[in-house]
């Protein structure tokens, strides 16, 4: 599963990329009555026992045998029971996915292609931690009970890495709600998540920038918790574009206060304190001492980031400027469909041959208007599928099948692909000539192909991000988000 900011919508320059796996043959429970889930023929169950362990944290206790030879590896002795240590686990499983790849925290970091990427091997488990039934009973106003029951169905992760203050450091794992996360930030409306994009830059722009640890104290998980604790507690209560830099400002505020108490609590589990290892001492009382003065400066503060400096300089120049709000209106039509595009096509690799259905929700068909994004998304996966079915079903018969039968399923097979030129791209007719030439139907694939080339020589062409501006916004008009 992909996680981190580019999955929660972020587009950041920088960014990297996170990924968490884990073993679909091994599963996490918290009680041993939710074993019946599951059969233990094809499951390895743990179990995870947190008596022992800091809030946030857990021992794992293998309650089955496993044949995978890397976990029976990392399992050790603790009070007559069998556990799973996630120093050795991370040890053992390390991909080193290349070469010059490093350990950090839990994950493994490293480079391809001038693009950082994180990730971390965990374990699964299906159920909602009880210790966590408080969080249930908090969210009044946010989020709604929709997503709260979505949260708590989709249970939660633990990933290899032990509290350093913990009696069983090298032993322990974090419980990680990622998938929980993302559903909250899907959740935010505009504003709230541009100023998460705001705390995020000011962070690594300014705050870090200005640091002069070693070690980055603060980090992005530090500014999305604030973000989550201000919309919950309703503190600020108008969040729209016109009260962007106030919204901004009132979690900058909550930051520096944690800060000054040397307390930051986790969203879902409060006693969690994530800044007990390292916002402490000396570095606490520096880095308080920074985005204090930072504080001083009121909203000018953000200034010092260049990323945002030239907003606000046109913003200060023309004050009367009229905010647009219609984010199909923020940048222009060529923009636009060549990100819209850009972000179907990385979804269709990730992906792969995943249902349609995978991507949108039934109800979200009948109940709600399909954004641009569903519409472009949905039709290339409409013709993924097709072009994948008709090539499978003509992979089924041979020659030397009955006649009729060939007969039907080619018929099939043509149609699906013509559906699928339909729905897709002009490319997508490339399919058809394919499959004429590989039932032996050269003069038609031939023609096809020479139909293709008048098409492809129309204007408003977009090939990935290669596209002539003028031409595309005279062939497509004033139609943004509705890309040919």
């Amino acid at each position: 599963m992909e996680s981190g900011s580019q999955r929660e919508g972020f587009r950041l320059e920088g960014s990297d990329m996170d990924f968490m796996f884990w073993r679909n043959t091994h599963r996490v429970i918290w009680d041993t009555f939710q074993s019946h889930y599951y059969y233990t023929t094809k499951k390895t169950l743990i179990r995870s026992n947190s008596s022992q362990s800091p809030p946030g944290f857990t021992l794992l206790e293998l309650l089955t045998p496993t044949t995978d030879r890397k976990i029976q590896s990392a399992c050790v002795p603790i009070n007559y029971r069998l556990y799973v240590s996630s120093s050795l686990f991370r040890k053992q499983t390390q991909i080193h996915f290349f070469t010059d790849s490093t350990q950090h925290g839990p994950c493994e970091s490293g480079e391809v292609l001038g693009k950082e990427y994180d990730l971390v091997i965990c374990f699964s488990c299906d159920f909602w931690p009880p210790s966590v039934s408080a969080w249930i009973d908090r969210c009044h106003s946010w989020p709604d009970n929709g997503i709260v029951n979505s949260i708590v169905r989709n249970g939660c992760h633990f990933v290899p890495i032990g509290n350093p203050l913990g009696q069983h450091e090298h032993e322990e794992w974090r419980i990680f709600f990622s998938q929980a996360e993302h559903q909250l930030v899907y959740k935010m409306n505009h504003c709230q998540f541009l100023i998460y994009g705001l705390l995020k830059i000011f962070l690594k722009e300014v705050i870090n920038k200005q640091s002069n640890q070693n070690i980055e104290l603060l980090c992005s998980y530090h500014m999305k918790t604030v973000v989550f604790w201000v919309i919950q507690q309703n503190v600020f209560p108008l969040w729209c574009p016109q009260n962007l830099l106030g919204g901004f400002w009132v979690c900058f505020k909550l930051l520096l206060k944690w800060v000054y108490e040397g307390i930051c609590p986790n969203f879902f589990i409060p006693q969690n304190n994530m800044f007990l290892s390292k916002v402490h001492g000396s570095a606490q009382r520096t880095l308080f001492l920074q985005l204090h003065g930072l504080y001083e400066k009121g909203l000018a503060c953000l200034l010092q980031s260049p990323s945002i400096r030239s907003y606000i300089f046109s913003a200060l120049a023309y004050p009367t400027l009229i905010i647009c709000i219609d984010e199909n209106r923020l940048v222009s039509e060529v923009e636009y469909d060549v990100e819209l595009f850009g972000e179907v096509s990385l979804l269709q690799i990730r992906q792969e041959k995943h249902p349609c259905i995978k991507y949108l929700l039934i109800d979200q068909l009948v109940r709600s208007t399909l954004t641009p994004y569903q519409v472009l998304l949905l039709q290339k996966s409409t013709a993924f599928l097709l072009q994948d079915a008709a090539s499978t079903l003509h992979n089924m018969y041979s020659d030397k099948d009955f006649n009729k039968q060939v007969y039907i399923t080619d018929r099939m097979s043509r149609h699906m692909l013509k559906l699928a030129a339909k729905f897709g791209c002009i490319s997508d007719m490339v399919y058809i000539a394919m499959y004429c030439y590989k039932i032996s139907r050269y003069t038609e694939a031939l023609s096809i192909i020479e139909n293709i080339k008048v098409k492809l020589a129309q204007p408003g062409l977009m090939y990935n991000t290669h596209v002539d501006p003028e031409r595309y916004i005279e062939a497509v008009g004033d139609n943004p988000g509705l890309p040919r």
